[in-house]
């Protein structure tokens, strides 16, 4: 394969992500889950810029504290680099500068979509024109919500949640979240929801395969936010709420104040808050942010990771 070097930096921006639903299967042999989930791209976004460098490397910045993010081969965005690297054949490497906006262990797919955003820039950057089915190859090996932070827009999750399948949402809906100042280890929560269905047998799932209930699929098909509120559920929020009880008061706090409904995004413990429209969720962000919380208004669905200019 030849090789065409971009003469500057590329530019792409990734979605972080709210699961609207999820259903955890039974731990399965290898210690894993079968997940059944409604993912939705929401306007949270990632910026990684790459340039060509003999070596790889990657710095952070942005609106959140990055100084506890590991910029050795462990993280994520540099693992996704060399993976393709390896893959294509390139010789050299990437210096990676990555702006972050999506909570750091939020449940939001911060890392994801790092990864995801490198494996498209790295691509642009080495032109190394690899097709879309090839790279949500090589995303689906980095993690499971790495496709998904690809692909953006709203998509149904099976397996480990990386394989996608479309789903038709109609209009927008509108989110504040409220972003905690800690993170949750995504083992740890899953750990968590194991101690408590061993806790209480009648909980576990068995084998049964996990699906997504389709009044989701309706209210989304539908663009009824009230719909979708009502149908919003996470078999991981009782887990997360058990490792940080002050989530608790932060659902009702939201929902005492208008929301339509609260929900922790994947395993937390970013809270997100569904509201009727654009004024509801100035409304609610106004009411969190007298609470001393962090909140930020975002909407969905937008697409997955891109090209910018500049």
């Amino acid at each position: 394969m030849t090789i065409a070097w971009a003469d500057e930096a590329v530019h792409v921006r990734a979605p972080g992500k709210i699961n609207l639903f999820m259903r955890v299967g039974a731990v399965q042999s290898d210690g894993y889950h079968d997940v059944a989930t409604a993912y939705q791209a929401v306007s949270l976004y990632e910026d990684v810029r790459a340039w060509p460098d003999d070596e790889f490397s990657v710095a952070f910045g942005g609106s959140i504290d990055v100084s506890g993010l590991p910029t050795d081969g462990s993280n994520l965005a540099i693992k996704a680099a060399k993976l393709l690297a390896r893959t294509v054949g390139v010789p050299g490497g990437v210096r990676l500068e990555i702006e972050k906006h999506v909570p750091i262990a939020g449940g939001m797919g911060g890392g994801s979509a790092d990864a995801a955003a490198t494996l498209v820039a790295c691509d642009a950057l080495w032109g190394t024109g690899l097709t879309k089915e090839e790279l949500h190859a090589l995303a689906a090996k980095l993690g499971a919500d790495v496709p998904f932070a690809l692909s953006g827009g709203t998509a149904i999750g099976t397996g480990r949640g990386d394989r996608l399948s479309p789903a038709l949402a109609t209009g927008s809906f509108h989110w504040v979240l409220a972003v905690a100042e800690f993170g949750l280890s995504t083992p740890g929560v899953y750990r968590e929801l194991d101690r408590r269905r061993e806790a209480h047998p009648e909980t576990d799932p068995g084998d049964v395969t996990p699906a997504v209930d389709a009044e989701v699929l309706h209210a989304l098909r539908a663009g009824d936010a009230r719909m979708l509120a009502d149908a919003l559920h996470n078999d991981l929020q009782a887990a997360a709420l058990g490792l940080a009880p002050g989530l608790g008061g932060i659902l009702e706090l939201g929902e005492a104040h208008g929301a339509l409904a609260g929900i922790v995004s994947g395993s937390g413990p970013t809270v997100a808050f569904l509201v009727e429209d654009a004024d509801s969720a100035i409304e609610l962000q106004v009411a969190l942010s007298a609470a001393r919380l962090n909140a930020v208004h975002v909407h969905g669905a937008v697409h997955g990771a891109r090209l910018v200019a500049g």
